[in-house]
């Protein structure tokens, strides 16, 4: 059973993941939400004016009041820059499976930040809510967000042919991504183990 816990505050070495404030609009318009290189990745197009971003973040400060709604946005810890978002979302109780999907503003892109945030979330998922499996998808033609994913340990699970089409009315193939709780806990235990025997290594010498 999923344990929903909201959206609590996430700390990495470079980011802080935490609620949106209806103080931060103008960041999400500047930074990302209204860049065409970043909305052509997103199903809803560019917002072409500020007023349509402070109906977005306000909606999704007034759904912080329900525990199973997992919406963080992506601050740097040096700069205090928001720089993107990040979502846990469509839960399944039965199963126990949900998605991820996240955004990062153009000037952010190549620098880790987007494998930093997910890994983070996909921690809390897994180790704190009790999600089964966390699936993905991107645009076969965004293949560095792929690489995001493989980062965060997910596989990919095959191909969708048009599964979305962009607000241009192109259509785009999408690739698919998952991991399951169990995959996850295996993989840090082999981590672990690595790390343990170059610790050890080092010491022999």
């Amino acid at each position: 059973m999923i344990n929903f816990l909201g959206t609590p505050k996430l700390d990495t070495k470079r980011l802080i993941l935490r609620r949106f404030e209806l103080k931060d609009v103008q960041s999400v318009f500047n930074h990302w939400i209204s860049d065409e290189r970043v909305t052509d990745n997103r199903i809803n197009a560019a917002h072409k004016e500020v007023s349509e971003t402070y109906e977005r973040v306000a909606k999704i400060v007034k759904d912080y009041s329900s525990d199973d709604f997992c919406y963080w946005a992506i601050e740097m810890k040096d700069s205090n820059n928001l720089i993107g978002e990040i979502d846990l979302y469509n839960f399944d109780n039965n199963t126990g499976n949900c998605e991820v999907s996240y955004s990062l503003g153009y000037n952010w892109w190549n620098h880790g930040y987007g494998t930093e945030a997910l890994k983070a979330v996909v921690e809390f998922g897994f180790g704190q809510m009790n999600v089964h499996k966390i699936s993905a998808a991107h645009n076969i033609d965004n293949p560095a967000s792929g690489k995001i994913m493989m980062k965060a340990r997910m596989a990919q699970e095959g191909t969708v042919r048009h599964m979305i089409r962009n607000t241009k009315g192109k259509y785009k193939d999408c690739a698919l991504y998952g991991i399951l709780q169990k995959d996850y806990n295996e993989s840090k235990s082999i981590l672990k183990q690595e790390i343990t025997v170059f610790v050890n290594k080092d010491k022999r010498e």
